[in-house]
């Protein structure tokens, strides 16, 4: 055996002894013959292996709201918010920051999801790319990360290098970073200022993250994105006020929100939107605060956005 062949051999059996100490990885015995029983005892055996996962991430609400609170901070500041991960993690971070544009209004860069592979991975495997924290400094670096912004680096085993690789950069940066992960005692964690790691226990399927670590990761991301643009004023009440009319199904979406947030007139409502180029939160401000479009803007941008803000400003 060639000294390459015997350091490859080592690294197997490294990670090996690494996959062994995670709880994401463990064998369950008991569900050794899982495929011998019928199609719906398995629907129900996922089924309530799933149903745990919501406890297991209300055990960590109080990490999740402190990071979500140093989020909004830096994003009202201008900052930017990154996911970074491998694989299905990482795919859960690019579906996330993709949903925010539509429905918050975001700018597409001011929510990114980064994953190991580039583009071609959200749809294929790129064998290799989780491995390297080089290639996570080199995306980051792509993007300028600074001070402002957040990346939040996340992997169910808590070990990805890229995940790490990615927390260790932006904090090299004086970015603010966050660990998701779904196992405890985790690098990522250890390398974020705000570890979130919620442990949902052995998978159905031995080592299949997607499942319930992927449910919970999901979880996670819909909180710190939703919650972080209500603290930004992206809502009003839980009426999506910021949402981006680009189809059909959401100009008559735009149209109910402004209805449901004023109670006006069909008529009234086409008018204001009008006005408004569709701007759902301005048409609103002009119907509830009496003032015209212009002012509305005016009064929003005084805001930073924030339509009770606007709309106390529109009353004096």
């Amino acid at each position: 055996m060639n000294s390459a062949d015997s350091a490859a051999e080592q690294d197997s059996t490294r990670l090996r002894a690494q996959l062994d100490t995670l709880t994401t990885e463990a064998f369950r015995p008991e569900l050794a013959e899982i495929d011998r029983l019928g199609t719906l005892d398995i629907a129900r055996l996922m089924n309530a292996e799933d149903a745990a996962v919501p406890a297991a991430v209300a055990g960590r609400l109080p990490q999740i709201a402190a990071a979500i609170d140093a989020i909004s901070a830096r994003m009202s500041r201008g900052g930017r918010l990154v996911y970074a991960g491998a694989g299905t993690a990482g795919r859960l971070g690019v579906l996330d920051a993709s949903e925010c544009p539509p429905t918050f209004n975001t700018r597409p860069e001011q929510v990114v999801g980064v994953i190991a592979g580039g583009p071609e991975a959200v749809v294929s495997s790129v064998e290799g790319a989780e491995d390297s924290a080089e290639l996570a400094a080199r995306d980051l670096d792509r993007l300028g990360i600074g001070p402002d912004d957040t990346v939040i680096g996340v992997s169910a085993s808590g070990r990805t290098p890229y995940a790490v690789g990615a927390v260790e950069y932006a904090r090299r940066r004086g970015a603010l970073t966050v660990g998701l992960s779904c196992n405890t005692g985790s690098a990522l964690a250890a390398a974020a200022d705000h570890g979130i790691e919620v442990v949902v226990g052995p998978e159905l399927l031995t080592g299949s993250t997607r499942l319930k670590a992927g449910t919970a990761q999901k979880l996670v991301l819909n909180m710190i994105s939703t919650i972080t643009m209500i603290r930004l004023g992206k809502t009003f009440g839980n009426l999506m006020v910021d949402v981006r009319a680009s189809n059909d199904k959401l100009r008559a979406r735009s149209r109910r929100i402004v209805f449901l947030a004023t109670g006006a007139s069909d008529e009234r409502i086409e008018s204001a939107l009008a006005a408004t180029d569709g701007e759902v939160k301005n048409a609103i401000l002009t119907i509830l605060g009496g003032v015209d479009a212009p002012t509305a803007g005016k009064l929003l941008g005084e805001a930073n956005g924030h339509l009770r803000a606007a709309l106390d400003a529109a009353a004096r």
